[in-house]
């Protein structure tokens, strides 16, 4: 078996869910600021992740018909959620009408976002730890010949 490459699928995953959270961190950060440097209003990020495609994992499971791979980053785009107005006359960033534009960052859902990055995270974990004790159970099976 071919522990490698359930190694590498393992931390393709455990990549992904990092940049999820990063991401997630930089959305929550930027949940209250009303404009950039350049006078710009953040626009809430998201991660788009796909399959990454394996040879040396197809061609084992494509004996059994299986097609797998890890996991890989294919972007990371802005949201096209609306800003939310706030009435603040007395910001130097309000409109005429006195509203302040802030990001559309919904804080519950970016907590959720982050909850399911961190458990997914730690499956990816848990999966390389699997592999790693299979590994290690083969050696000593192995060695004791």
């Amino acid at each position: 078996m071919d522990y490698l490459a359930a190694f590498a699928i393992s931390g393709s995953g455990m990549a992904v869910e990092k940049l999820r959270l990063d991401v997630t961190a930089v959305n929550l950060a930027n949940a209250n600021s009303s404009k950039s440097a350049d006078g710009t209003l953040f626009r809430p990020l998201r991660v788009v992740s796909g399959m990454r495609a394996d040879p040396r994992f197809e061609a084992a499971m494509a004996a059994w018909g299986v097609q797998l791979g890890g996991a890989q980053v294919q972007d990371v785009r802005p949201t096209d959620t609306p800003p939310r107005q706030v009435l603040e006359p007395g910001n130097p960033d309000a409109d005429a009408r006195g509203f302040v534009s802030y990001p559309g960052i919904n804080p519950v859902s970016e907590m959720t976002n982050l909850i399911t990055a961190v458990r997914s995270y730690e499956a990816n974990v848990v999966a390389l730890n699997a592999a790693k004790v299979m590994a290690q159970k083969a050696l000593e099976i192995g060695g004791s010949r």
